[in-house]
């Protein structure tokens, strides 16, 4: 699909913080005509203006095959820890954060958001948060950007169904691996999130 200039400006993120500071929901504007749609999903200029990451190491993508499968709530400890920018490409999820920030107001609380493939939405997490999603669908796929390199050594997790944490979650009977079923509750973490 070829663009016009016209087009470029009109193709456009409406950012918006969320409940949990540094959090933030962005919707995307689709140009579309009868061949289908042109969709920006990222501009460093954007994000930059609204003092957001702008430096993305790495990509990655995830597919959960199954409806109700949960995973997370997972975290990188630092120097490792992510910020990450999420979307989803297929089907759809409820996605979840917890804040890990010991200093912050809202530390222990979640919030959520429901990422489509049709509802034009990502979610943007900073660094300092236990991050999971239940998908809504089958053949849900995941797509995130994050500004550090994974390092196996550095994974945390914290218990989905943690009741400290009190998710609410659209799954009581979810599809877990063994690591997200058996990770440690909220009580016995000591956080490394200053």
């Amino acid at each position: 699909m070829t663009l016009k200039t016209k087009d470029l400006k009109r193709t456009s993120m409406n950012i918006k913080p969320l409940k949990l500071e540094g959090t933030f929901e962005i919707e995307l504007s689709p140009i579309g005509d009868h061949r289908g749609y042109f969709l920006m999903t990222y501009s460093r200029k954007i994000f930059q203006e609204h003092g957001l990451q702008t430096e993305w190491l790495q990509e990655n993508q995830s597919l959960s095959r199954a409806k109700h499968t949960i995973r997370g709530l997972h975290f990188q400890h630092p120097p490792h820890a992510e910020t990450k920018l999420l979307r989803v490409i297929q089907g759809a999820m409820l996605d979840v954060f917890v804040d890990l920030r010991k200093s912050s107001p809202t530390y222990g609380k979640w919030d959520s958001i429901e990422l489509t493939r049709d509802n034009n939405k990502m979610v943007y997490i900073p660094r300092g948060f236990a991050h999971g999603f239940c998908t809504l669908t089958e053949n849900t796929i995941a797509q995130y950007k994050v500004d550090n390199l994974y390092c196996q050594e550095a994974e945390g997790s914290l218990r989905w169904n943690d009741p400290d944490i009190a998710i609410e979650w659209p799954a009581t009977d979810p599809v877990l691996s063994d690591k997200d079923q058996n990770a440690p509750f909220m009580k016995d973490f000591l956080s490394p999130f200053k």
